[in-house]
């Protein structure tokens, strides 16, 4: 599983001129799905992203979590993150298929609500707009396998 993460001050995503997800403060989280990703890899990640310190306390330092901030979590399917670019026209067959992405994309929402975050999220498959407001900018790439 691979996931970018920003440290943003808001963030949303709209589909069909809808938006689906919304938040403030916390972290977009653009999440890849790779075939041999299970229910532990899901967890591993959620564990890793909602402790991750990366706001700054009292000293500037980056030393506080998303729990320490009041943060929340706006997650979005991204297969593309397992693109294959060694030729001009990426490929994407190292992603996971839906049958496998969709429920390990729910699993890490439901581990991160269950460690107490406000999760908002895309649609997976769609055609979504994403904006953020990139917060340092903090943007962290982090895999799990």
């Amino acid at each position: 599983m691979r996931a970018v993460v920003a440290r943003v001050s808001r963030a949303s995503v709209t589909v069909e001129g809808k938006i689906t997800g919304q938040i403030g403060q916390g972290y977009l989280v653009l999440l890849g799905v790779g075939p041999e990703d299970t229910v532990q890899t899901a967890d591993k990640m959620a564990e890793k992203i909602c402790n991750l310190r990366v706001f700054e306390d009292e000293a500037g330092k980056m030393n506080r979590n998303l729990a320490a901030v009041g943060g929340s979590i706006l997650a979005v399917s991204q297969f593309t993150l397992y693109a294959d670019t060694s030729s001009r026209r990426p490929g994407f067959s190292g992603a996971a298929k839906p049958d496998l992405a969709i429920p390990l994309y729910q699993r890490f929402m439901d581990s991160c609500r269950e460690k107490g975050f406000e999760v908002q999220q895309g649609v997976f498959g769609a055609d979504m707009a994403v904006e953020s407001v990139n917060d340092g900018p903090v943007t962290i790439l982090l895999e799990v396998k």
